[in-house]
């Protein structure tokens, strides 16, 4: 600002002048000088008042806000605790193809003790033990009246075990938060589901982690926040798994089996609809694993991945396609199967020392002869059979996506000769799981084209390379419907669905050599209906033995194949499949006479 002089010259000399009083106008100057200075002052003034009564009115909205909110939540009394990793709690759910839960999460408690704020440590111990049977008193009364300062008592309670410890009133034992894993459906689809644990664990949250099947192989994706818990969807169909676990496990004891296994898959997807492993487990109570003796006396052992067997002559229509695709052989070309058949030195025979002679290919298959298989599979040679079975998965673990799978990688020879490749043609030296024997014949039944199983659902078809001919592959189907109508799987024939299959039967491997003379792996492939295959089917028993006749019997054509039939009788209406209707014969007509 521009300070006016008091006595301004100028005007003071003009005054004198005109014989005016000078110091009116310094008076004059001093009054507008201090009118302007309390004006600034005012100004001054109210532009500070201004900001203390904005800064006082936003303090009042921020506290009045915060009291509202604190108003509208539930009370929670405030607990003390360290800074540490933040512990992850969500987990997304599973699904099945159709939306229906596999796994979720369900809220839960667990209970704690802080010893050192108990008030009666034994009384506290004693009606502890009356809500929990298995807790030991003399225990807890040594825990709590020691120098812990924390400890665990239960990881899970159920709401009524909460308002039991409740009312014991003690301030030392206090809950944990926790999310459980939950299996609404219990036993169902446990091989492929798995289980889950915790992980990273604390007072205010636990982390739940996958220990095994799909929990486990898809943890990253079931733990990821960013996918928003948007559910993992499997290939799964709760239906039909429900059918076929109850129609397996009924045949199991009809059979007296140890254990068995099914595979159903989309025979142009490779998705697995249902597949089955018993004995089964609960996997909201998953049993600990055996820690020695056989591996597959456990129920956590999934015999359709981890069961690596010698499936027996389900195998021989891979030769037969083969030797077919190649152009050596064609469905009707005669081979002579009688003996003696040599090959290294040893002797190739028939199941029961049976002699067919001169068969067809078709009539090999449906004879099932081993000699037969043995004949075309020296045409095709070591090298083209390896090549081929490698193109048919038989060479490494499925890519089925549960942890367990990977276990189960096939038993190759160590050395291929042609002993191997007779063998091997009817099932025997080649060791694998019932999961690469449902992708064999997926290729067969799609029309020659690799699939991988899979157990995510897909939007539509999923074939991979061409293995064999379109051709070699309908042969195939014809040859196999033939083992249904006239051969050894005719317990298989289910009216209207034309069921396709091959059995096998493999003496059962003792675990230090050798084989056992009375048990065997009975295995039935088969595919439906066989015109038009849809599905592929893998049954297999573990151990059966069939006894409503004089003899106990135990070959796959009178053990897995009627249970096989019985499975699909009831899942393929299930799956959408109409059966079909064969008209009758048209009625003939006598004409007896006419007027």
């Amino acid at each position: 600002m521009i300070r006016t002089p008091l006595r301004p010259l100028a005007r003071i000399l003009d005054a004198r002048q005109k014989g005016e009083n000078p110091d009116a106008i310094e008076r004059e100057n001093k009054r507008i000088r201090h009118e302007q200075m309390r004006d600034q002052s005012r100004l001054r003034a109210e532009g500070r008042l201004l900001v203390l009564g904005v800064f006082f009115f936003c303090a009042f909205a921020v506290i009045g806000a915060r009291m509202g909110l604190l108003a509208t939540t539930d009370p929670v009394e405030p607990r003390a605790h360290a800074p540490g990793a933040v512990i992850s709690a969500s987990r997304a759910d599973i699904v099945d193809r159709n939306g229906n839960i596999l796994a979720t999460n369900f809220e839960t408690h667990a209970l704690y003790a802080q010893p050192r704020n108990m008030v009666d440590p034994e009384a506290a111990a004693e009606k502890l033990v009356a809500v929990f049977p298995d807790l030991k008193k003399e225990r807890l009364i040594k825990d709590f009246t020691g120098k812990r300062k924390f400890l665990w008592i239960k990881k899970k309670i159920s709401p009524e075990q909460m308002q039991a410890v409740h009312e014991i009133g003690d301030p030392g034992l206090l809950f944990a938060p926790r999310d459980m894993r939950l299996y609404p459906n219990g036993t169902m689809a446990a091989h492929v589901l798995g289980g889950a644990s915790y992980g990273k664990e604390g007072v205010h949250a636990a982390e739940v982690i996958g220990v095994a099947g799909a929990e486990k192989y898809f943890d990253d994706y079931l733990r990821d926040p960013a996918n928003g818990n948007k559910p993992l969807q499997l290939s799964l169909d709760l239906t039909v798994q429900a059918a076929a676990e109850r129609v397996l496990y009924g045949g199991m004891k009809l059979m007296n089996a140890k254990g068995a296994t099914s595979v159903l898959m989309d025979v142009k997807t490779g998705e697995v609809i249902s597949v089955v492993s018993l004995p089964t487990f609960d996997p909201n109570n998953r049993p600990r694993p055996l820690t020695e003796g056989d591996a597959s006396d456990t129920p956590l052992f999934n015999r359709s991945v981890q069961g690596v067997y010698e499936l027996g002559s389900t195998f021989k229509i891979f030769a037969a396609v083969q030797a077919i695709d190649l152009g050596l052989v064609n469905a009707r070309t005669v081979i002579d199967t009688k003996g003696p058949f040599k090959v290294g030195g040893f002797k190739i025979g028939e199941f029961r020392g049976k002699n067919y002679g001169p068969l067809s290919v078709s009539d090999i298959i449906v004879k099932s002869s081993n000699r037969g298989t043995g004949r075309m599979a020296l045409q095709i040679g070591a090298k083209r059979q390896q090549a081929f079975l490698k193109s048919l998965g038989f060479f490494e673990a499925t890519p089925f996506e549960i942890v367990e799978a990977s276990g189960g990688k096939p038993l190759l020879p160590k050395r291929w000769t042609d002993l191997s490749t007779v063998t091997i043609s009817y099932g025997h030296g080649l060791s694998s799981s019932p999961m690469h024997l449902a992708a064999g014949y997926a290729a067969i039944a799609n029309g020659g084209f690799q699939v991988k199983p899979t157990l995510m659902k897909q939007t539509g078809p999923q074939l991979g390379p061409r293995v064999m001919s379109a051709r070699a592959a309908a042969d195939g189907r014809r040859m196999l419907r033939k083992v249904v109508s006239e051969g050894t799987a005719s317990f298989g024939e289910v009216p209207g669905y034309f069921v396709g299959g091959k059995t096998g039967t493999a003496d059962k491997p003792k675990r230090r050599g050798g084989y056992y003379k009375d048990k065997v792996i009975a295995t039935f492939a088969s595919m439906f209906p066989a015109h038009d295959p849809k599905y592929v089917l893998i049954v297999t028993l573990d151990e059966p033995v069939e006894t409503s006749g004089d003899k106990p019997r135990r070959t796959a054509g009178w053990t897995a194949v009627p249970v096989a039939a019985e499975m699909i009788r009831r899942i393929a209406p299930l799956l959408g499949l109409r059966p079909a209707v064969e008209p009758d014969k048209e009625p003939v007509v006598t004409l007896i006479s006419s007027n």
